[in-house]
């Protein structure tokens, strides 16, 4: 384990905001700001039930994951060409940048735009297009996952597996989101057990909502390779220590959890218990534009709310970097640049 000096509190903050990072629990939907959002629907022509941006944005006040799902949908229906896409992708990199994050797996929500009669080109299409630009442009090594809503049924995530095949080279891994409770992952069987023999990568949400239970099924039935939220753990001490004996990694959304009120307040959450168990925690946005922080914020606040250390900020970042489906070669100089720039730091004190 690399040993972290001690970083003044007051100093903190900087490190966290410049250290090199990942981030593999984010919606690009869910990337989608107000003034975006009001953008497309004028070149567009969509007709917003809203007046302007700041009536949008004092809409979001939600008391569950439903209530964001409702206003996440329509938000979405602005998006048809496949320039929307590439526009909403590369405001989520520009932010990304300045962020520090070196590495970006996007969930995108294909039936979300399918279903609207949107073609699955233009969703990928324009994403894949955004990620290749973060890569020359912005030295951001980004990939897509494409998630299924699990609020629809397993035929319906079947048909849309097949529908993306011809765009198969474009994504590397498929997920699971939409709303939890009442959706358990083994409804999902099938499609994932294809998914892998595609040699697709496979994560999945459980436990934000849902219980403990739920984390089981995805690890035993859908066999993911991560947890999307999985903060729903801490109530199973079995499941606490099979988390920590294989390092299954989990991505924890800490700002989207205080504002779907899983915790009700940042004091409470559980993100140090469960790093203090030796669990493979990682620190995400989930949807930043609807929660009120990108991945900087996310861990500025955690970190000031927990009263969490250095030493924590190294292991939630080398836990991300080492949990990314990157190639072994970039993950090796991302982590020589991550204790870089911790020995930068205590060399300044």
């Amino acid at each position: 384990m690399f040993k972290v000096h001690a970083i003044p509190p007051d100093r903190l903050p900087d490190l966290l905001r410049v250290m090199p990072k990942a981030e593999l629990h984010i919606h690009i939907e869910g990337s989608l700001e107000p003034e975006l959002i009001f953008a497309l629907a004028q070149r567009n022509g969509v007709n917003l039930p809203y007046a302007d941006v700041q009536a949008l944005r004092s809409a979001y006040a939600f008391s569950n994951l439903q209530s964001f799902l409702d206003l996440y949908y329509a938000g979405a229906s602005v998006l048809l060409h496949e320039q929307d896409f590439y526009d909403m992708a590369w405001a989520y990199f520009l932010k990304a940048k300045a962020d520090h994050v070196v590495r970006a797996e996007l969930f995108f929500d294909p039936q979300t735009h399918t279903s609207r009669g949107v073609p699955m080109a233009s969703v990928i299409e324009g994403l894949s297009r955004a990620c290749r630009d973060a890569q020359t442009q912005l030295n951001i090594s980004a990939d897509l996952i494409l998630c299924f809503l699990r609020h629809l049924s397993e035929e319906d995530a079947l048909a849309t597996l097949e529908a993306a095949l011809p765009w198969r080279a474009h994504f590397i891994g498929v997920g699971l989101d939409s709303s939890e409770v009442g959706h358990p992952p083994e409804k999902f069987n099938r499609v994932f057990a294809q998914a892998r023999e595609l040699d697709l990568h496979v994560v999945a949400h459980a436990g934000e909502e849902g219980p403990p239970a739920y984390i089981w099924s995805a690890l035993n039935n859908l066999r993911v390779e991560r947890i999307d939220h999985g903060v729903q753990a801490i109530h199973d001490a079995a499941l606490m220590a099979h988390l920590a004996k294989t390092q299954i990694p989990l991505t924890v959304c800490p700002l989207s959890n205080l504002k779907l009120c899983v915790f009700k307040d940042l004091t409470e959450h559980n993100l140090g218990q469960m790093l203090d168990a030796g669990l493979c925690i990682t620190l995400n946005s989930d949807d930043p534009a609807y929660f009120g922080g990108y991945l900087n914020d996310n861990y500025v606040q955690t970190f000031a709310a927990l009263h969490l250390n250095a030493q924590q900020a190294y292991k939630l970042a080398a836990n991300s970097i080492e949990a990314s489906f990157a190639d072994e070669a970039k993950k090796h100089q991302w982590m020589h640049e991550l204790k870089l720039t911790f020995q930068g730091f205590a060399e300044q004190d």
